[in-house]
C-alpha cells in the first residue's frame, strides 16, 4: 500500500479505458530529465539533481523510502510479489515492460516536497515550477490561474512604459 508521505511510491494499480490495468507507477529518480527509458543518462542531469541542497536534505531524512523503490522499478520479480499483495492471482506472465514517464516534482532547499501547484512571476515573465498530478483534470484551473499572472504582468509593463519620461519631452 502506498505511503501516505509518499503517494506517488508503492503499488497502484489503474484500470485502463481500453479495459486492461496498469501496475504502477513506482516513482524513482530519473538519470536524465527527460529519461524514458532505464538506460537514459545524462551524467550532468544527474549531478544537478544529487549535487541539490534539497535533494541531499530529501535523501538523508528518507533514504529508506527512496531506496525501497529501486527494486521495484528495476526488477519484475520483485515488483510482482508486491503487486500479488494487493492482487493475489498476478502471475509473473501477466506483468510487460511499459515505458515510463517522467514526472517532474518541486523540491524545496529544506528537502520538503511542494505538494501543491508553484506559479511564481518574476516580472514580466510568469513560471510554472510545480504542476503535480493531477494536473490533467485541473488543467482549465491552472490555465486560469497563468493567464491571470501574465495579466498582472502586462499590466504592471504597461504601467512602467506609462510612468517613464519620455527623453525627447524632457529635453525640450
Amino acid at each position: 500500500m502506498p505511503d501516505p508521505s509518499f503517494p506517488f511510491l508503492g503499488v497502484h494499480f489503474t484500470r485502463l479505458v481500453a479495459g486492461g490495468v496498469e501496475c504502477g507507477p513506482n516513482a524513482v529518480l530519473a538519470f536524465a530529465r527527460e529519461g524514458y527509458t532505464r538506460g537514459t543518462v545524462d551524467v550532468g542531469e544527474l549531478w544537478d539533481a544529487l549535487s541539490y541542497r534539497g535533494f541531499r536534505a530529501l535523501a538523508a531524512k528518507h533514504r529508506r523510502a527512496g531506496l525501497g523503490g529501486l527494486p521495484l522499478a528495476f526488477a519484475r520479480r520483485r515488483s510482482r510479489a508486491r503487486c500479488s499483495g494487493l492482487i493475489p492471482e498476478l502471475r509473473a506472465e501477466h506483468l510487460v515492460q511499459a515505458p515510463a514517464g517522467v514526472r517532474a516534482q518541486a523540491l524545496a532547499r529544506n528537502g520538503a516536497l511542494v505538494d501543491d501547484f508553484l506559479i511564481q512571476r518574476q516580472g514580466s515573465e510568469v513560471h510554472v515550477l510545480n504542476a503535480p498530478s493531477p494536473a490533467a483534470t485541473a488543467a482549465l484551473a491552472i490555465g486560469a490561474a497563468i493567464v491571470e499572472r501574465v495579466d498582472e504582468a502586462l499590466a504592471d509593463a504597461a504601467c512602467a512604459s506609462v510612468s517613464k519620461p519620455d527623453p525627447a519631452e524632457a529635453s525640450a
